[in-house]
């Protein structure tokens, strides 16, 4: 299946990097996906129909939204918490679906992360970005041969 469609509603270019090369923006490890720097509050839109089928905390992914649809699994991690979609919601490619959350979360239950501070922070990350992950049949995928 091809996707299209941009990931953030954004005015201005912004740079996507492999895993490999995450460590520089706010990635706190080499991990599958992509990263994609942008401001708290930044829309992310649906990449395909489908249905939303987790809204939750994550561990290392933070506030999480995963889109389901076929036999993939969408990922969107670091978001806000103040979800705007809900598990069961069908929604449409373009759909905005959610906003890019905050480098620190607050009073959330078995947080493990946090920066060198001591802030708790939304996931394993060093600062604002998307973690977009594509899984097919349950492994992970490039989500750069997508698009």
């Amino acid at each position: 299946m091809v996707l299209s469609g941009h990931f953030l509603d954004i005015h201005e270019l912004v740079l996507i990097l492999v895993s490999e090369q995450l460590q520089l923006l706010g990635a706190s490890s080499s991990h599958s996906g992509i990263d994609i720097p942008a401001p708290e509050g930044t829309q992310f839109i649906a990449v395909a129909d489908g249905e939303i089928t987790f809204t939750q905390f994550l561990g290392a992914g933070g506030y999480t939204i995963t889109l389901s649809f076929d036999n993939y699994r969408v990922t969107y991690c670091h978001c806000s918490p103040n979800y705007i979609v809900k598990v069961g919601d069908v929604v449409k490619q373009g759909q905005v679906i959610g906003y890019v959350g905050p480098k620190y979360v607050y009073g959330v239950k078995g947080n493990q992360y946090s920066d060198s501070t001591g802030k708790p922070t939304n996931g394993a990350t060093t600062g604002t970005h998307l973690h977009l992950g594509i899984r097919i049949d349950g492994v992970y995928q490039n989500p750069l041969d997508f698009f």
